[in-house]
């Protein structure tokens, strides 16, 4: 039976934001049972712990920011991403910085950080979200989609038409319960055309990048060196954020999710249009005997 977990020793790393270019420290600590993914700004005199949740979303411009009375944790996704990845439920993150560290542009450094101090079991059953009815959202062309399944599994279709974006893999459809994650997903780099990086400049954005936490590409192929890690990155790099957003629930899902050219707006506003469709789901546990079979096929780590 799959139990809460939390992460054995308090942990440190130290890197660029992305879009603000800025360094930052960030700090995992162990957190007790039913605790959750919380943050705290330890540079700010406000240092009230800022939850996780799909509510506290401020900023969904080419990143998942939270915030709460005036204060902002920024590009939250890939640290959340890494964190279900490894089934960790409850856990303090101290930022000193207004932005999480991109670290290579993947969750696998966060992975990696984590695996450092090693994982800890808690007393109490882990708690999941489990769907029980379709609920979809739409944004012109783009939809995201939450619907029952036994098991977790993520598809996605990324829609761009390019000549480097044309050679690779536009759709994937990961079971969690045949893959995993941190072999298959966690390496996948955020990624875009060096072309626009000066407009998302003009915005604030994309201050800190470079070839060292994205990949790049231009009209010929792919500017890194080293290429690509896996011949889908793209899209899986896209069920990579699909997951850190959705895990902004509070809670493991057993159910599907579909994504077609959404982003991090759409994909907040699937959670929280799933958390006003209360008849769409219902809560679970590990220990509840009608649901344990759907639990052991949400992921193989779990």
């Amino acid at each position: 039976m799959p139990r809460q977990r939390t992460i054995e020793a308090p942990v440190h790393a130290i890197g660029v934001g992305v879009h603000t270019g800025n360094i930052a420290r960030i700090t995992l600590r162990p957190a007790p049972v039913d605790t959750g993914i919380e943050f705290t700004r330890t540079d700010t005199p406000q240092r009230r712990p800022i939850k996780a949740r799909a509510e506290n979303v401020c900023d969904t411009t080419l990143a998942t920011s939270i915030g709460m009375e005036g204060v902002q944790i920024a590009t939250v996704e890939h640290l959340l991403s890494a964190l279900w990845g490894l089934g960790i439920d409850n856990l303090h993150v101290d930022l000193h910085g207004e932005e999480v560290p991109i670290m290579d542009g993947s969750a696998q450094p966060f992975i990696d950080l984590v695996n450092s101090v090693g994982i800890r079991e808690q007393d109490s059953a882990r708690r999941y979200i489990l769907i029980t009815r379709e609920v979809r959202v739409s944004h012109g062309d783009a939809v995201a989609t939450l619907s029952p399944y036994d098991g977790f599994k993520a598809g996605y279709t990324f829609v761009f038409d390019h000549p480097v974006y044309n050679r690779y893999p536009k759709h994937a459809e990961l079971d969690f319960a045949d893959i995993s994650y941190v072999d298959d997903v966690s390496g996948a780099r955020s990624f875009g055309l060096a072309r626009e990086l000066a407009q998302a400049q003009a915005i604030k954005r994309c201050l800190g990048s470079s070839l060292a936490n994205a990949v790049g590409i231009d009209d010929h192929g792919i500017i890194n060196d080293e290429g690509l890690r896996y011949p889908d990155e793209f899209v899986k790099h896209k069920i990579l954020d699909a997951i850190g957003d959705l895990y902004l629930l509070g809670l493991p899902l057993i159910g599907a999710f579909e994504g077609y050219m959404s982003g991090h707006a759409l994909n907040n506003t699937l959670a929280m249009a799933l958390l006003r469709c209360t008849d769409a789901w219902t809560l679970v546990a590990s220990d509840d005997a009608a649901a344990q079979g759907a639990v052991r096929r949400t992921a193989q780590l779990h």
